[in-house]
């Protein structure tokens, strides 16, 4: 009897339903010479501390660094989860009975990582297969049956995310417990690997905002006029007074003189297709949504076979996949918002942009399946909506700009600048305002020729002021965390240091939700706000590498490196230094407290 083993019981039931397995047992499904279980999630994790027999909490237990990691069975309470405990048991008994185990738990690293726990724990040794697919419709699920991979091609997946478990233990209990301790009496403080970095990454930009004192600075506009049209040119400079400013006011004369006109065409090219990190990006800004709000529904859409693999941190395609694009895109010609975009790209030529097999990770990025959404509630309709909008923007053609600049000369150099859309090719999926268009100054601009002198109609002196960086979204904060706060807006170098970011994409959501959840930061409007108890433990942590955003995104291209067979001995022992070392000073950081109180 073959065993297939799912993360969740509706991916489960669905897989049954696809070979008809109907029969329904107590914690699994029977039928057609199989059996079909199920993990709800993670039913096992790392064993707390005092199952090393470190009792308590106390400096003498500091650094608590086990031999060997254990793996006990989920709490609930301080105690077994009596769930999770009976479904362990369903899947022993199955397990013991099985000719062949197959593997069918999310293809990722913790899909991975919650088999491998069930299968180590129970002290299985029978063999196993994996079944890697990207898509949950029954043609993908069937094809991922024809083609099941040796469970052995995956042990160094399951190594990366075995690290990455070990390690956010030893970091998380020990930099805990540690910082506890050194406060004396003030409760709790929780760290950890990433959620340390990324509190220490929201508190200096709120601490930055806070201080910021704006400053003042002038420029000088003029309105010239061709043909009745008037528009905007500003001066080159910006002047720190209004005296400096007034004197080039003053300067203006009655005309202007255009002293150069560049008219220069640019190609957009269109953006690239989304993995979970961009599409959470892009429904917070559109929505509102949340980042663990955007996951849970395009989970929801991958379990109803809407679209595919939602956790992957990859935005391109391979070619094999790219062929079946135009019959994905000839699906979506009845969109009521798309259908138009739809229908011209059908048979049209498909920019690749975001073809490339090399940069694909372990899965793809998110498509639409071609299976045809049926009463969607509105928020899933707009994630879904997303994914086939992106789509459809990803394969269309370039937009073609043209951006104009004049040089304008009345007693000194003044500049007006316009962009004209020739050709709106991908931006006419959403048909959003252009970004680079909302500080222009200019609707439109005239034809006008160097040489000729234009009336000016008015003057005027403008005030303004520095501006602050604006306080973390879910969306800015995620694209930070993609680059461990570097800001790089280009998206393909973006794409590159993916890598060395911190989190990945399907942990980061979680890592915000810790956040709030300990309240150290809280939701004001759209903007990630700092708490009293957050800014006090970024006080005593902000110079400690425990708060260095680098050092932890280079631990995560680390974890990567394992995944392709990088040493796992050398990281551990590597953690394990470095769990001595932050224990050490955050064991000191009781004199900051003191000084802080």
């Amino acid at each position: 009897m073959k065993v297939i083993i799912a993360e969740k019981p509706s991916v489960g039931r669905e897989i049954a339903k696809v070979f008809g397995a109907t029969t329904k047992h107590d914690g699994y499904l029977e039928g057609k010479g199989y059996t079909f279980t199920w993990a709800f999630g993670h039913l096992l994790q790392l064993a707390a501390p005092q199952e090393y027999g470190y009792f308590g909490w106390s400096v003498q237990n500091l650094p608590m660094l086990p031999p060997k990691f254990k793996l006990s069975i989920r709490k609930k309470n301080g105690k077994d989860d009596e769930g999770a405990k009976k479904q362990l048991e369903v899947i022993k008994k199955l397990f013991d009975e099985a000719t062949e185990i197959i593997v069918a738990t999310d293809a990722g690293r913790e899909g991975e990582l919650i088999f491998r726990y069930i299968y180590y724990f129970l002290k299985c040794k029978k063999p196993f297969k994996r079944l890697w697919i990207s898509s949950q419709t029954d043609e993908a699920i069937k094809d991922g049956f024809r083609n099941l991979k040796p469970g052995s091609d995956y042990d160094t997946l399951f190594n990366s995310a075995h690290c990455r478990s070990q390690s956010d233990w030893l970091v998380g209990m020990n930099a805990t417990q540690a910082l506890s301790l050194a406060s004396g009496n003030k409760g709790v403080l929780s760290l950890g690997r990433v959620q340390t970095p990324t509190l220490a990454m929201i508190c200096a930009r709120y601490l930055e905002n806070k201080n910021f004192v704006p400053e003042l600075y002038y420029q000088v506009a003029i309105q010239p006029a061709k043909d009745g049209q008037a528009f905007r040119a500003i001066s080159e400079k910006s002047y720190k007074t209004k005296e400096e400013a007034q004197a080039i006011l003053d300067a203006v004369e009655a005309t202007g003189n255009i002293a150069a006109v560049e008219a220069k065409p640019r190609k957009e090219p269109p953006p690239l297709l989304h993995d979970l990190s961009s599409l959470q990006q892009e429904a917070n800004k559109r929505k509102g949504f949340t980042a663990d709000q955007t996951l849970g529904l395009l989970q929801n859409l991958y379990e109803s076979k809407l679209v595919t693999y939602p956790r992957t941190g990859s935005r391109y395609i391979g070619d094999d996949v790219f062929a079946t694009v135009p019959d994905l895109i000839s699906k979506l010609s009845h969109h009521p918002q798309f259908g138009k975009q739809a229908t011209l790209l059908n048979g049209a030529k498909l920019s690749k942009r975001s073809v490339n097999a090399k940069k694909v990770t372990d899965h793809h990025a998110v498509l639409t399946t071609g299976v045809a959404p049926y009463q969607l509630t509105p928020d899933q309709q707009a994630v879904y909506d997303m994914v086939a909008g992106r789509m459809l923007e990803a394969f269309h053609q370039d937009c073609i700009k043209e951006i104009t600049k004049i040089t304008v000369l009345s007693g000194s150099k003044f500049t007006a600048s316009g962009t004209v859309v020739q050709t709106a090719g991908w931006r006419a999926v959403f048909n959003d305002k252009d970004e680079e268009k909302k500080d222009e100054e200019n609707a439109s601009l005239p034809k006008v020729v160097k040489g000729e002198d234009l009336p000016i109609l008015n003057k005027a002196i403008l005030e303004k002021q520095t501006k602050p960086k604006p306080l973390y979204n879910e969306a800015s904060l995620l694209k930070a965390l993609e680059t461990a706060g570097k800001e790089i807006e280009d998206e393909e170098l973006r794409e590159a240091m993916k890598e060395s970011g911190l989190g990945t994409p399907a942990t980061r959501a979680a890592i915000i939700e810790t956040l709030l959840t300990r309240k150290y930061i809280i939701r004001e409007k759209k903007n990630l706000v700092p708490t009293e108890t957050g800014l006090s433990v970024y006080g005593i942590v902000k110079d400690q590498r425990i708060a260095q955003a680098e050092l932890t995104g280079n631990w995560e291209k680390r974890l990567e490196e394992i995944r392709t067979g990088a040493s796992v001995n050398e990281f551990q022992e590597e953690i394990k230094v470095y769990t001595r070392s932050i224990t050490q000073e955050l064991l000191q950081s009781g004199k900051l407290f003191k000084a802080t109180a």
